[in-house]
């Protein structure tokens, strides 16, 4: 029950309160869990609030007589007051959404099925938006036979240069970017420049078949895009 507390306390809260009221959350967390960290940041800066005016109006006069007691009560008012600085710093920069660094540095998700567990994709005139994640489901569903040479269409952004391509990659996560794993596809077939890391772009193409731990996509078009706001999967 400290000024340095309750201080921090409030910082936390209005933390929490920036990032969902900037809609920074969603780089670290579920869509829809905005709510709920709107309702926890109010709680948080009221009980900063109480805890702040409760130790100021209880300061115990005596301290600034007592020289060892002061000593020892404002070194330790000093170290809590250290912590306002980290918390302070997100309150004005945002750390930044996962992007390439993280890709081959985790485990990326690995679906294998036993059995057929997709119905073909009808062919249609307009490609067939889907996940990586879904689209590593069905490379994987007995070599990618549902794919039925229809024309798909993935969003993710750059990971890392290939032979004549580049590596697409997305985000999944549970509850927060700190189970994230990520989906990896290898886009083959592209002409002129890959596009550099983190840029996200918008492919169409077909399944390859013969990828063995990544799947790949023959593509036929390749087009850099803005992140969206909700980068995960």
């Amino acid at each position: 029950m400290s000024a340095a507390g309750g201080t921090i306390s409030m910082l936390v809260g209005a933390v929490l309160l920036r990032l969902e009221l900037t809609g920074t959350y969603e780089r670290y967390v579920r869509v829809g869990m905005g709510k709920w960290l709107l309702v926890a940041g109010i709680a948080v800066i009221a009980l900063g609030a109480a805890t702040l005016v409760f130790a100021l109006r209880h300061v115990d006069p005596g301290d600034a007589h007592d020289h060892d007691e002061g000593h020892e009560h404002g070194h330790g008012l000093g170290v809590g007051w250290l912590l306002l600085a980290p918390i302070a710093a997100l309150l004005l920069v945002a750390p930044p959404t996962l992007g390439a660094y993280g890709v081959n540095r985790s485990a990326a998700i690995d679906v294998r099925a036993g059995k057929s567990v997709f119905k073909p994709l009808p062919r249609a005139s307009t490609p067939h938006a889907m996940t990586l994640f879904e689209f590593g489901e069905r490379a994987y569903d007995h070599n990618g036979v549902s794919f039925n040479k229809a024309t798909v269409e993935l969003t993710g952004f750059v990971s890392g240069d290939e032979a004549g391509g580049f590596r697409l990659a997305r985000y999944t996560i549970a509850c927060c970017a700190a189970d994230a794993a990520p989906s990896v596809v290898e886009v083959t077939g592209t002409v002129g420049d890959t596009p550099p890391l983190d840029q996200w772009v918008t492919v169409r193409g077909t399944f390859l078949r013969g990828g063995d731990a990544i799947p790949v996509l023959a593509a036929t078009s390749v087009a850099e895009v803005k992140a969206p706001q909700d980068p995960y999967e």
